[in-house]
């Protein structure tokens, strides 16, 4: 924004002078510099920032925290029959029949533990007293809520161990549908492409997220599922069920743990993750961004549900948007990893850089061995085109050995042309 401001006070006072003093000079001309040298300005901010907020997301810390002490909910009166009935209908009214059915059947709204609200400012969640309820019901949808961050914070703080929290929210993909449904064809997409420029691109770019929130007060904001689930476990829980009711996805998620420190997350274009490197020291290796925010937290979400897909990667992976498949399957995401390269933590063939996660799931054998080499920007996996994580494995596995018994150069330079074989003749492509 100072950027911007700073660009138009110049303009006018420069514009002014040639009004009265310059009148010679051409005021379109001055535009043009103006403009110009915003657009160059905005451009190299734009990439410094990307590289300056290119955050680590993938080790998470905890910072030390005052214990919770008898965190364990005190039992309380159930609701008498008309307090109970009155209740039943304010749910009802604000979220539908088939939104109360699905809440009694899963929630005990009778229960004096249970607290049912619409819409609450954090301060006056704040409040309220710590472990008074075993469980949070929230009427409003997440899309409505400024502060989203916070309140979850303070909902971890309020509930007692293990409580439950219940939410809802409109996703992106449900938007989409009903904009696309709502209008003529042609149109619609217009109109989409409109509302998910307004709703989702200015909230990320920093020059018109001010300008955003100055006039939406952040209401019917767009999130997607990925999104909403991530910054649920971020914030200390669990997830229980999910379930799509009419227009709204509601979930139930268990307090499990206290939530992260940091309230305002960063998720630029670029992002910089840790990975294992050449005799097991941690480096931080660039990538295009393809995920959804707080995609970093539900790595074990999908894991548990979906497991992996051949080729490695987690099967049906919600978490990465419609351009990331695209630049995936190009390597596009993988063009800031020269930079790596540049900075000789990795060579052109080698193993996969892996995370703490999924270096796991190798066997020992293979660990021991990956971290006495550099990993690599073409993976022996374009070589040999396995699918399951075994055959994987196996792979690298066969890699490593020829590196031991032929040399790296050797080995790399026969991989090369396998790998650069695969990809132009047999169109192999990236997951």
């Amino acid at each position: 924004m100072k950027l911007f401001y700073t660009t138009t006070v110049v303009f006018l006072i420069y514009s002014s002078l040639i009004h009265f003093f310059f009148k010679p000079y051409s005021g379109f001309v001055l535009l043009t510099f103006c403009v110009g040298v915003f657009g160059i300005n905005y451009l190299f901010l734009s990439f410094y920032s990307a590289y300056r907020f290119a955050v680590d997301y993938n080790e998470i810390t905890d910072e030390p925290y005052e214990e919770r002490h008898n965190a364990i909910v005190k039992p309380a009166v159930d609701l008498d029959e008309d307090s109970y009935q009155q209740l039943c209908s304010t749910v009802v009214e604000n979220c539908g029949s088939r939104a109360f059915d699905f809440l009694s059947q899963n929630m005990n709204l009778v229960s004096g533990n249970t607290y049912v609200y619409i819409n609450n400012t954090v301060s006056n969640l704040k409040l309220t007293p710590n472990y008074l309820f075993s469980t949070i019901i929230q009427l409003e949808r997440l899309n409505n809520m400024s502060g989203v961050n916070d309140k979850l914070s303070t909902i971890n703080e309020k509930l007692a161990d293990n409580g439950i929290f219940v939410c809802c929210f409109e996703s992106k993909s449900t938007r989409k549908k009903k904009i696309l449904h709502k209008y003529p064809v042609g149109i619609n997409y217009i109109v989409y492409g409109l509302d998910f420029v307004y709703k989702r691109v200015m909230p990320k770019i920093f020059i018109t997220q001010n300008i955003y929130y100055l006039i939406t007060r952040g209401k019917n904001r767009i999130f997607s599922k990925t999104e909403v689930l991530g910054r649920l476990y971020c914030f200390g829980f669990k997830i229980i069920k999910e379930k799509k009711v009419g227009e709204l996805t509601y979930v139930i998620a268990q307090r499990v743990k206290r939530p992260e420190s940091v309230r305002k997350r960063i998720y630029g274009p670029l992002i910089r993750l840790r990975r294992f490197g050449k005799d097991g020291i941690p480096f931080e290796v660039y990538k295009m961004r393809t995920m959804h925010p707080y995609s970093e937290y539900l790595q074990g979400y999908i894991y548990e549900r979906n497991s992996l897909k051949d080729g490695g990667k987690f099967n049906k992976d919600i978490r990465v948007t419609t351009t990331g498949k695209f630049m995936r399957k190009y390597w596009l995401d993988e063009l800031p990893m020269i930079i790596n390269l540049l900075k000789g933590e990795m060579k052109l063939v080698g193993v996969r850089p892996l995370s703490a996660h999924y270096f796991s799931l190798y066997r020992r054998e293979l660990q021991q061995k990956r971290i006495h080499y550099k990993p690599g920007l073409l993976p022996p996996f374009y070589a040999d085109m396995p699918k399951t994580l075994d055959e994987i494995q196996e792979s690298e596995l066969k890699y490593l050995r020829l590196c031991e018994n032929k040399g790296t150069f050797i080995t790399d330079t026969k991989y090369v042309f396998l790998i650069l074989r695969n990809i132009i003749i047999k169109k192999a492509r990236s997951g």
